[in-house]
């Protein structure tokens, strides 16, 4: 493949900490910091360490925001003289423009420096938007992410990704910017709606085909336990989700190379959100049918066998998650995926599993490609 596969060993990098909690580090030189995962994590010892300061803001969305605002701002009071927060619509359809330009707002009716912090409360949206408008505030403020949906928990909230939409493309407008700290509390998983549950397992899933087959054993046999959200499954899953992903970020921060593979099924999930509408499919939702599109994509190029390529299909099926996409048009889907930000020159690139546990990117014959879509649409 184009890029250096990912052994299968992906290497177990969480401690524990004295409350029992994980700690999974991310090691970036001066950007490094810890992702904690337990039970019960709004309080003030997870927060303890971050810099003081006279504000804070909380930026959270209208769904989350009454649920565990009052309860974070408990836990950073006292870092912060001050803690204000704001509330954004909730919706992939709103992370654009307008929203982001509401937090710039409040920071700047608020009189809000350079040292003020960020926390992003919420899920992918609220990270991704929160992270980007820190990465832009006075050319760059402190921020901290708490996750509250499974997909945030073990993707988007991890690695310094920010960015907004674009009609013409997902995530196109943003920039790296690493947080100072994550703080995934599982019990904000109790208040999740089950479709964004079954989103977030998607995000889960696309850690076994491109870096460890182990675990995509383990999520076969442990589904059932993931969908009925039993804690300590959800606890594993979200922490080896975690591990894998700081060990490819700390090898490849800024995505020239290895941590491409990050995406798979995204490339085709992208399209799908574009072409329908942000907010009309979740984005797990379509990263999941991408992925059984982009598994169906290696077994044409004989990277994998058919059986491989049924069985991540039949993963994404039982978890509750569409395995074919919207009958779209080749044009449009080709379209769209010309846009992706892996594109070089217009040739789209794709990420490919092959064998099971590794990963790559590629580009594929366009005629291969278009039969990939009609095979997998209705």
């Amino acid at each position: 493949m184009a890029s250096a596969p990912v052994s299968s060993a992906a290497p177990q990098l969480s401690t524990t900490a004295p409350a029992g909690h994980s700690v999974v580090p991310i090691d970036l030189g001066e950007r490094s910091y810890d992702i904690l995962i337990g039970d019960g994590l709004l309080k003030a010892e997870s927060f303890a360490g971050l810099p003081r300061s006279a504000k804070a803001l909380i930026v959270t969305n209208t769904t989350v925001g009454p649920l565990y605002t009052a309860q974070l701002r408990a836990a950073i009071a006292p870092l912060h003289q001050q803690v204000l927060d704001v509330e954004l619509p909730d919706g992939e359809q709103y992370k654009d423009w307008p929203a982001l330009n509401q937090v710039f707002t409040k920071l700047l009716e608020e009189a809000a420096d350079r040292k003020t912090v960020l926390y992003a409360l919420g899920g992918g949206v609220v990270g991704d938007m929160t992270g980007f408008a820190a990465a832009c505030y006075m050319r760059g403020v402190p921020f901290v992410q708490v996750p509250t949906t499974l997909l945030a928990q073990v993707d988007s909230s991890v690695g310094g990704k920010t960015a907004i939409n674009h009609p013409a493309g997902k995530n196109m407008i943003g920039a790296f910017y690493q947080p100072l700290r994550v703080v995934c509390d599982i019990d904000t998983l109790d208040t999740l709606p089950q479709r964004e549950l079954l989103a977030g397992l998607a995000e889960v899933i696309k850690y076994g085909p491109i870096a460890d087959a182990e675990f995509l054993s383990w999520l076969e046999t442990n589904l059932d336990l993931l969908l009925a959200r039993d804690r300590a499954a959800l606890r594993h899953a979200i922490q080896r989700s975690c591990e894998i992903k700081a060990w490819v970020v700390g090898q490849d921060e800024k995505e020239s190379g290895l941590r491409a593979i990050l995406n798979y099924g995204h490339t085709f999930g992208h399209a799908i959100e574009a072409g329908m509408g942000y907010g009309a499919w979740l984005h797990g939702e379509a990263v999941g049918c991408g992925m059984v599109m982009a598994a169906d994509l290696s077994a044409r190029l004989g990277l994998i066998d058919e059986a491989t390529s049924q069985r991540i299909r039949a993963l994404v099926e039982r978890t509750g998650l569409p395995v074919q996409g919207p009958d779209l048009g080749a044009d449009r889907y080709i379209e769209l995926m010309q846009v992706d930000k892996k594109a070089e020159g217009g040739e789209i690139r794709f990420v490919v599993v092959g064998p099971l546990g590794q990963a790559g990117m590629r580009g594929a014959p366009d005629a291969m490609v278009r039969d990939v879509i009609a095979a997998n649409v209705r």
